[in-house]
């Protein structure tokens, strides 16, 4: 059977409730052009700034989430 390349990233990003092609938007690509680079092993670089984009984009929506609440 074959396993999921960059499944540390894919798993993160599950956890913390952001979609790839949230991570592609902040990246400047498409969705399709996210989830293509996903398809082979990234180097530790590109992870490491996508795992940056996956805490950013977390923080951004439990802000985002605390402010809505607070005006309901």
């Amino acid at each position: 059977m074959r396993t999921k390349k960059n499944m540390e990233i894919r798993e993160y990003a599950r956890e913390k409730k952001v979609y790839l092609w949230e991570i592609g938007q902040k990246l400047g690509v498409n969705a399709f052009t996210m989830t293509r680079r996903m398809r082979s092993e990234l180097s530790d670089d590109q992870k490491a700034r996508i795992i940056a984009i996956i805490d950013e984009i977390a923080t951004e929506g439990a802000t985002e989430n605390a402010s809505t609440k607070l005006h309901q």
